[in-house]
């Protein structure tokens, strides 16, 4: 097209058509999300169709949800990140120091669609996937040694686990999972979670702070761990022997929640990126990539990747955590956590 011409279009109101490739004033989305396997699954089921849509560039930063939590307060003046991908714990520390918005319902249109689990107080952020904290365990391993499959959290105190457990750190939200499924093997209370912690504590390798203990288990450091259904699925496709296992007690759901950031520098952008992971193909997607069950009532799934997922029949076996709770009694549970456990 020649300048004339272009300008010909212009004078009476005429553009080409092209489609939208990512210039500087259509934005630069920053989200900050899980690292690890997950870092991988989202970047080839969820960025490169956004980008083309959007005509925009986006830029990820993987992290921890309270490493994202730490990010989004320091940058409360001057927030330098969009969409924030927390955990639900985490998230609700972040909504109630005001951190994060509100989702707009003439932008977030799919709101509607979202399971009841998975709304959030106020629409401030949605839960976009949920799976569930439990037991993983190397299967060829334990077959070897002799060893059943664990039922139940107690299960990884067993002498023959010496310094072959890696437990999450009460910082992150698996640790947090951890306490509570010793408490619920004891008589609730958290004093009976500790005691119960510290048992199994005595075999662990490590306090692992990242969310992601798939190497430790690929470089044989670690036969058994607390951790997430989706990742233990994930790490089972590179052939390796690692199953998932529902505590007897009752799993704790785990709910990835998807924010936009109060003062976000393209909050209209970051609010349809939200939008956009409500998408059913999106969730069928993330699914299929990361394992993760839907949270919208029109995903759907086939057979074989619904059994890999937390399911309807899953998510009723499970009890939510009181998050409010929790964070309100949290900083004395990693204070204690830290003198009594990782010693």
């Amino acid at each position: 097209m020649t300048r004339l011409l272009a300008a010909a279009l212009a004078l009476i109101g005429l553009t080409a058509c092209a489609p939208p490739s990512p210039t500087a004033s259509a934005g630069k989305l920053v989200v900050a999300g899980y690292g690890g396997s997950y870092q991988q699954a989202f970047e080839q089921a969820v960025l490169p169709d956004f980008e083309k849509t959007c005509g925009c560039q986006v830029t990820y930063i993987a992290g921890s949800s309270t490493d994202t939590v730490a990010k989004l307060k320091a940058q409360k003046d001057a927030p330098q990140i969009d969409v924030a991908l927390i955990d639900d714990g985490p998230q609700a520390q972040a909504a109630e120091a005001g951190l994060l918005a509100p989702l707009d319902p003439a932008a977030v249109t799919r709101l509607p669609k979202v399971e009841k689990v998975a709304r959030l107080a106020g629409d401030v952020g949605v839960g976009f996937a949920m799976t569930a904290t439990g037991l993983a365990y190397n299967s060829k391993w334990y077959a070897d040694n002799g060893l059943p499959a664990p039922k139940k959290l107690s299960d990884l105190a067993d002498p023959k686990l010496k310094g072959k457990v890696v437990l999450p750190s009460i910082s992150n939200t698996y640790g947090v999972g951890a306490l509570m499924l010793a408490a619920r093997e004891g008589d609730g209370s958290v004093e009976s979670g500790f005691a119960g912690i510290k048992k199994v504590a005595a075999n662990a390798f490590t306090f692992d702070t990242t969310a992601d203990v798939s190497n430790y288990f690929l470089q044989g450091q670690a036969v058994a761990s607390v951790w997430g259904g989706s990742r233990v699925e994930t790490l089972a496709d590179k052939d390796f022997p690692i199953k998932f296992v529902y505590p007897e007690k009752g799993a704790i759901p785990l709910l990835a929640t998807a924010n936009v950031v109060n003062k976000a520098p393209h909050a209209d952008l970051a609010q349809k990126f939200v939008n956009a992971l409500l998408e059913p193909a999106i969730q069928q997607k993330l699914a299929a990539e990361g394992y993760d069950g839907p949270t919208v009532s029109d995903a759907t799934l086939d057979a074989a990747l619904a059994k890999r997922v937390v399911g309807s029949e899953q998510a009723a076996g499970m009890t939510p955590l009181d998050w409010k709770d929790v964070n309100g009694q949290r900083a004395a549970w990693t204070d204690q956590w830290t003198k009594e456990v990782e010693q």
